[in-house]
């Protein structure tokens, strides 16, 4: 949005990064970051579990706190997409933040391991998250979880596109009816594509251009995931912003100022807002896309985290 350009000026603490490092280095941890801050695994249980989806398999990854003594067996249930342009990433790309947030914040994680293009083109990745959403709904007992106390989707960039776009599919599923989901949590989302533009919003949805050369993720590198997820722009289940919005749960987002995709997530926002659905925006001026995982050290990103578990905890208080 025109009124939002000061955002992309970069923060002064905003160091020189290579616009080839890409979110292929962002998104990768840093092992010894988390050292100090991962909880003992006697803290938690991990599995991996493999489950069937249209012409192969996929593995999804849950993590459960070890419940204590004064609480009960089963958590809400957060549902996990990661990034990577819908073409690279993996469940170890979060996995240790997700570790560090069920112990936190007492919830089981089923962390998900979506196949990628181009390989596997538009909707494969989206079908496959779909088809693990179902395997969460129908196994959260078995994985120290009850959808009924929370049932959160949640992605980073394309896989918050993921997140929205299996939300809104999830409206009219029938199998959803009675365990809907209560809340969507979008970082630096990816919701729609710049082929799809409505003409009565192209003039706010600017930063695309403007932020064509930022670092980590450019227009360029953007639109070689496109290219590779080979999907019909217009659709609305690879461009969550053209659909109908009614009956979504709330919704936080976290939004990059330096971020090409910076306008469609104050855009979604808003239009979220507009319906009546609850909306919680936080907004970080002149960092770029994926800025956190990269410099940890950063103010910026010390306030994503914290963002981050005060969103969740806000989207916990509305069930």
């Amino acid at each position: 949005m025109a009124q939002y350009s000061h955002l992309s000026d970069p923060d002064p603490e905003l160091p020189t990064i290579p616009r080839t490092a890409g979110p292929i280095t962002a998104g990768m941890p840093k092992l010894e970051l988390y050292k100090t801050r991962l909880p003992a695994d006697s803290m938690y249980t991990l599995e991996n579990h493999t489950i069937s989806v249209e012409d192969g398999e996929i593995c999804v990854r849950t993590v459960s706190p070890m419940p204590t003594a004064d609480e009960s067996s089963d958590f809400p249930v957060l549902v996990f997409f990661h990034g990577g342009g819908w073409v690279v990433g993996s469940i170890d790309s979060r996995d240790l933040d997700l570790r560090i947030l069920s112990v936190e914040l007492r919830l089981a994680i089923v962390n998900v391991g979506y196949r990628l293009a181009p390989e596997h083109p538009f909707p494969a990745g989206l079908n496959d998250c779909y088809t693990a959403l179902k395997w969460t709904v129908e196994n959260s007992h078995k994985i120290g979880g009850d959808v009924e106390k929370g049932f959160i989707v949640c992605g980073a960039s394309a896989g918050a596109n993921l997140a929205a776009a299996v939300t809104h599919r999830s409206l009219k599923d029938p199998f959803f009816k009675d365990r809907r989901i209560t809340g969507n949590v979008l970082q630096i989302p990816v919701l729609v594509h710049p082929a799809a533009y409505p003409p009565q919003y192209a003039s706010e949805l600017l930063s695309y251009k403007q932020n064509k050369d930022a670092p980590i993720l450019s227009k360029a590198l953007m639109d070689v995931f496109y290219d590779c997820l080979a999907g019909p722009p217009a659709d609305p289940e690879l461009s969550p912003l053209l659909a109908d919005h009614n009956g979504l749960p709330p919704t936080h987002l976290q939004i990059c100022g330096l971020d090409p995709m910076r306008d469609e997530g104050l855009l979604y926002e808003r239009l979220l807002r507009e319906q009546g659905i609850l909306t919680r925006l936080d907004i970080y001026p002149g960092v770029p896309h994926g800025f956190s995982s990269m410099l940890p050290e950063m103010m910026a990103t010390k306030k994503w985290n914290a963002d981050l578990r005060e969103g969740l905890k806000w989207v916990l208080a509305t069930v």
